[in-house]
């Protein structure tokens, strides 16, 4: 195949699957579990994307933030998402349809969560399959998380592609610093936790509304 682009980085939550009802009830069971307010299911679209620990940092009053407090957190988090990960998450309308056409055009995927790494493997594996991305990276000890560029950089390394050659998506700014800090253009979908001000803000190459449109900008430049 003759392109531009010969690969994409895809972000999970928020770019792919729609998973915030469920990681705001796990969420919001682990804050009522240890006596602490909830928050309303739209408040987490700016809580989550950033990695487990800052979920719960971000939840939790200020009072309670002893490192200790926040490992125990985490640990009733993960105890209840591995029951409940899957009850509403779904691929958003078109990310299948995009994903195939992408797969028939030849090019090569990945994705790059913030996600605890097991989460994230159970997520793919669960909605698109073992074979669709050639890796699948959450969150995983001795690799900086996002928007660090580390692990975008090392999925570029083993396809044996520069970053020039890959393209970047996302929801969230953490993505487009990420894409951006590791010389891949990048794009931001709307349909996601965010909106188009933070991806325009934080220097988004390209805002797309719909999956199909992703399609249609790498096909347009082979």
């Amino acid at each position: 195949m003759s392109s531009r682009y010969q690969a994409l980085i895809f972000d999970l939550d928020g770019t792919l699957l729609d998973t915030l009802n469920d990681l705001a009830e796990a969420a919001n069971r682990t804050l009522a579990d240890f006596g602490l307010p909830v928050h309303p299911v739209e408040a987490y679209r700016t809580f989550v994307g950033d990695g487990l620990l800052t979920l719960i940092d971000r939840i939790i009053p200020m009072d309670r933030c002893a490192p200790e407090d926040l490992v125990r957190y985490m640990a009733r988090f993960q105890e209840i998402y591995i029951k409940n990960w899957d009850d509403t998450s779904r691929p958003y309308p078109g990310i299948l349809e995009m994903l195939d056409q992408l797969r028939q055009s030849g090019l090569r995927m990945a994705v790059l969560s913030n996600k605890p790494h097991a989460f994230t493997q159970l997520c793919v594996d669960r909605f698109f399959g073992a074979d669709l991305f050639e890796q699948v990276y959450g969150e995983r000890e001795g690799v900086p998380k996002k928007p660090d560029p580390a692990g975008a950089l090392a999925i570029a390394a083993e396809m044996g592609l520069s970053p020039e050659q890959i393209l970047y998506v996302g929801d969230t700014a953490t993505d487009m610093q990420t894409g951006r800090d590791a010389g891949m253009d990048t794009v931001g979908v709307l349909w996601g936790f965010r909106g188009r001000l933070e991806l325009e803000t934080h220097g988004a190459g390209l805002i797309v509304a719909r999956p199909a449109e992703i399609t249609a900008y790498v096909t347009a430049i082979t």
